[in-house]
C-alpha cells in the first residue's frame, strides 16, 4: 500500500494518540485506586492481629492482574458431556500415575488412613485430579490474584476474606509470599485449597511446624484426608456405581434430593452396569443422570455427596470415584 500524505497520516493518528493517552491515564488511575484499596486491606488485616511487617511485605509486591479478571468472567463456550469430561480428566496416563503413586506412597498413606479413616485410593484420586499429583498447581502469585479479584468487585467480599486469610498464612510462617503460588482464583498447592480452607483443614503431618501443601507430600496427603473426613466421609463405604435403568424409567425419581434404600432401587428395576444385582452395603442411595435422560446413570451414596462438598460438580465427584476404582481394580 502506498504511503499516505503527511497531512492524512496526522488526521488518522490524532484520534489514536488521544485514545492512547486516555488509556494511559485510565491505567494510572486504576493503579492508584488499587493502591488505595490495598491500604484498606492493610488496615483491616492489622486490626485482625496480623503483623504489620507481614502485611507490608506481602502487599508491597501485589499487582493488579487484568488477565485474572478476564479468566473470572470468561464462560465456557459449551458444556462437556460426562464422557468427554471423563476422557479429559481420567486419562490412561493419569490412571497409571495414580497406581504408581498409590504404591510408592503406601506406607505414608496407610498411616494417614489409620488417622483419618479415608482410604488411600480416594486420597490419591483427589490429589491427581486437583493438581495432577502436584505437577499443576498454578503459577499465579496468590496475593496478587486475590487482591485483583477482591478489588474488581464481582465477588469482592469473598475474595477480600480470602486475601486476609492468605496474609494470615504468611504471618504464621507456613510459606513465603514469593513462594505462595496457585491458580488464578487463589487455590493453592497440590491440593488446591483456598486460603480459608487451608486455615481450617491443612495438616502439619510430619510435625515440622509448617503446614506445607506446596512441597511436603506428607502434609499434602494428610490435608486432603483431613478435609474430606471433616466433610463427612464414611470409611469403608463406596462412592457409587454406574447402573442400567429399565425401559421407561421415570426420571422424576432421579436427583440427589431423592434418597431410597438400595433394595428399593432394585425393586424399581435398577441394575448394575453388568445387569447384575446391586450390592446393599450402604443405607440409601440417589440416582443421578449427569447428562440427563438417555445419558449414563449412577447410583450414588453418602461419600459422593461428601466429594461434592469439596467441589459442587457431579462430573468431578464421579471422576474421583472412577479414578479411585481404577486403582482398586488394577
Amino acid at each position: 500500500m502506498a504511503s499516505l500524505p503527511v497531512s492524512r497520516r496526522l488526521v488518522f493518528a490524532a484520534p489514536f494518540l488521544a485514545a492512547s493517552g486516555t488509556v494511559i491515564r485510565s491505567a494510572r488511575a486504576a493503579e492508584g485506586d488499587f493502591r488505595v484499596f490495598l491500604s484498606g486491606v492493610q488496615r483491616e488485616a492489622a486490626a485482625q492481629g496480623i503483623r504489620p511487617s507481614t502485611i507490608a511485605l506481602a502487599l508491597r509486591g501485589a499487582e493488579f492482574l487484568s488477565h485474572v479478571i478476564e479468566l473470572d468472567r470468561k464462560q465456557p463456550e459449551r458444556q462437556l458431556t460426562f464422557a468427554e469430561y471423563l476422557d479429559k480428566v481420567v486419562t490412561a496416563d493419569r490412571m497409571d500415575n495414580a497406581r504408581r503413586h498409590l504404591a510408592d506412597n503406601w506406607l505414608l498413606l496407610e498411616g494417614i488412613w489409620r488417622r483419618f479413616n479415608v482410604e488411600p485410593r480416594f486420597i490419591v484420586a483427589l490429589w491427581g485430579i486437583e493438581s495432577d499429583f502436584g505437577k499443576v498447581m498454578g503459577n499465579y502469585a496468590v496475593v496478587s490474584a486475590l487482591a485483583t479479584l477482591a478489588y474488581d468487585g464481582r465477588r469482592s467480599a469473598y475474595f477480600r476474606g480470602e486475601l486476609i486469610s492468605a496474609l494470615r498464612i504468611l504471618d504464621q510462617g507456613h510459606i513465603r509470599a514469593d513462594n505462595m503460588v496457585g491458580s488464578w482464583a487463589g487455590a493453592m498447592g497440590q491440593c488446591q485449597f483456598m486460603p480459608s480452607t487451608f486455615l481450617g483443614y491443612a495438616v502439619d503431618y510430619d510435625g515440622d511446624g509448617r503446614r506445607d501443601i506446596w512441597n511436603d507430600r506428607a502434609d499434602v496427603l494428610a490435608s486432603i484426608a483431613n478435609l474430606i473426613a471433616r466433610l463427612g466421609w464414611r470409611g469403608g463405604e463406596s462412592w457409587g456405581r454406574a447402573v442400567t435403568l429399565p425401559v421407561g424409567f421415570d426420571s422424576r425419581y432421579s436427583g440427589l434430593e431423592v434418597r431410597r434404600p438400595t433394595d428399593e432401587w432394585t425393586r424399581m428395576g435398577v441394575r448394575g452396569i453388568d445387569a447384575g444385582p446391586l450390592p446393599g452395603r450402604e443405607d440409601e442411595a440417589s440416582l443421578i443422570m449427569p447428562d440427563g435422560v438417555g445419558g449414563p446413570a449412577f447410583l450414588v451414596y453418602n461419600n459422593f455427596r461428601t466429594i461434592m462438598k469439596w467441589n459442587k460438580s457431579t462430573y468431578f465427584a464421579a471422576a474421583v470415584g472412577y479414578l479411585a476404582d481404577g486403582m482398586a481394580h488394577s
